[in-house]
């Protein structure tokens, strides 16, 4: 009887072992690739990096009246992690009625000092002359890069003038804060010959520009120190050689709009880096530029190989509107990945997230992408399941 249940214990002690054994190793079909777009459902994607984790920000994603986060190890499978910002936080400045559901967009954090600063676009609820676009800046503190996150004050960052929108925060090695933002088109006629091109053509009576603009920060946030910069703005002249890909949205006769937003700013080997989005954001031209510079607030100078990221539809592909990045290295920091929103055959209106390659080599920016064909996952990442 004993020599039985020594048996039978024998037996399951080795039948668990072997299942333990089975478990923890690595599956045959283990994948080592990833295929864009990734499962998320985010314009303007925004990737913070911090302790080892990954967080990813952006318009929609299911957040309503503010904005959602994902977190991830590896930059590519993504979990939710609910919404991190509510409009009605007690400092709340924004107005959740006004068009576009208050137009909470473009949500960028950033690690300071132990702290994580979320800086976005809003409708601003001070509107005494009813402007359909009152958009301004503003910016949030949390304890955690999942939130929540407050209002650092009742009110934007500054009061321009006119509706702005894309914030991107640079901070340079002398530890200055730099912000960027975009002026909207809205109400913003501009003349250039192609305006004159659009009128001689009878296809719109005005063309409405945005222009990129910088101004350094106060060290804590609460304002701006000076006056803002300009530093992008689209092609005056027919014959610029930007002129071409950054007028699409006219020529094709999508809309009499011109912009230049959703920037981001780095630096590498003492040259300032400005990537930027030109084109509507809801057609198919919709593609990255870039621009550099000896300074944080320039001169910049446009790039003779824009537009590095575009549509493929014309060479077979099925991506459209790629547009409006952010930059993120792999978790050893040996490769840099472009993370931007496009639309495919299969997604339809729906912005979704892609992640490519892209390359700073003397002085030139190249983006491999957009892809849909398996890519390596980033470098320093475990095998995914």
């Amino acid at each position: 009887m004993k020599k039985a249940l020594l048996l039978v214990l024998l037996l399951t002690v080795l039948g668990v072992h072997r299942h333990w054994a089975q478990t923890t190793q690595r599956p045959a079909g283990t994948k080592t690739t990833y295929t864009n777009p990734l499962p998320v459902q985010f314009g303007d994607p925004y990737v913070l990096y911090t302790q080892g984790t990954y967080y990813l920000y952006g318009t929609g994603g299911g957040a309503t009246r503010g904005f959602a986060a994902y977190s991830s190890k590896d930059m590519v499978n993504w979990r939710p992690e609910g919404q991190v910002y509510f409009y009605d936080n007690k400092n709340g400045w924004s107005d959740p009625n006004a068009a576009w559901g208050g137009a909470y967009w473009a949500p960028e954090v950033y690690e300071v000092k132990g702290k994580y600063y979320l800086f976005y676009s809003a409708q601003w609820r001070v509107n005494p002359t009813n402007e359909t676009e009152n958009f301004r800046i503003g910016v949030a503190v949390a304890d955690k890069p999942t939130g929540p996150f407050v209002d650092l004050a009742s009110k934007p960052i500054f009061d321009p003038g006119y509706p702005i929108i894309d914030a991107n925060l640079f901070m340079d090695t002398n530890g200055k804060a730099y912000l960027y933002f975009s002026r909207c088109c809205y109400k913003h006629p501009v003349e250039s010959e192609v305006a004159d091109l659009a009128r001689q053509k009878g296809w719109f009576s005005q063309i409405e520009e945005s222009w990129v603009y910088g101004v350094e920060l106060k060290p804590d946030f609460s304002g701006v120190v000076g006056e803002p910069v300009l530093v992008l703005r689209p092609p005056v002249s027919l014959s610029d050689k930007q002129a071409d890909w950054e007028s699409r949205s006219v020529t094709a006769r999508e809309v009499n709009r011109r912009w230049t937003e959703g920037s981001v700013t780095f630096k590498k080997d003492n040259t300032y880096y400005i990537m930027y989005s030109a084109n509507h954001f809801g057609g198919q031209y919709y593609a990255i530029g870039y621009a550099t510079a000896r300074s944080p607030l320039g001169p910049y100078i446009k790039a003779v190989n824009n537009p590095v990221l575009q549509r493929n539809t014309d060479r077979g592909g099925s991506v459209t509107g790629t547009g409006h990045n952010s930059i993120a290295y792999s978790p050893d920091g040996k490769e840099m990945f472009c993370v931007y929103h496009g639309r495919t055959a299969k997604t339809g209106d729906e912005r979704v997230v892609f992640i490519d390659r892209m390359q700073v080599t003397n002085g030139k920016i190249t983006v491999s992408g957009p892809t849909t064909t398996p890519q390596k996952i980033p470098s320093g990442t475990s095998a995914l399941r």
